[in-house]
């Protein structure tokens, strides 16, 4: 058992700096959406917060609060990525990775399906 003398124990793990912080959810939102107008616009429809706020995070002026991060995190896998990373489990942004292929490979078997069809009716028609 520790005294309590109000002394600070070092983290273990990753440390992220408030600034780093900001620096890498403004890289993983401009990965994901780019800097324009639109991409401020898909992040105040996400989090509902203002304009400003959402430039302010595109530039990496500011960082988003928990609840923000988390709307953020629903909407855009690069920021999942980038704050799985960030608290130190970047394997767990794997299963984001493994979902987003599922669904490429289920459009991919529906556009399949839909050529074979058009075969077949060109093929009948004949």
């Amino acid at each position: 058992m520790l005294p309590k003398t109000g002394t600070l124990l070092p983290r273990p793990g990753v440390t992220v700096t408030e600034q780093e912080y900001a620096s890498r959810i403004c890289q993983a939102l401009r990965d994901d959406l780019g800097g324009s107008r639109a991409a401020a616009k898909s992040i105040m429809r996400w989090t509902g917060a203002s304009n400003r706020t959402a430039r302010n995070w595109l530039n990496g002026a500011a960082s988003p609060s928990g609840y923000h991060l988390v709307c953020l995190a629903r909407g855009s896998n690069a920021v999942l990525a980038a704050m799985l990373s960030m608290s130190g489990r970047p394997e767990l942004a794997l299963s984001a990775d493994i979902r987003a292929i599922e669904v490429a490979l289920a459009r991919a078997v529906g556009a399949i399906a839909t050529l074979r069809r058009e075969r077949v009716h060109r093929a009948v028609d004949y």
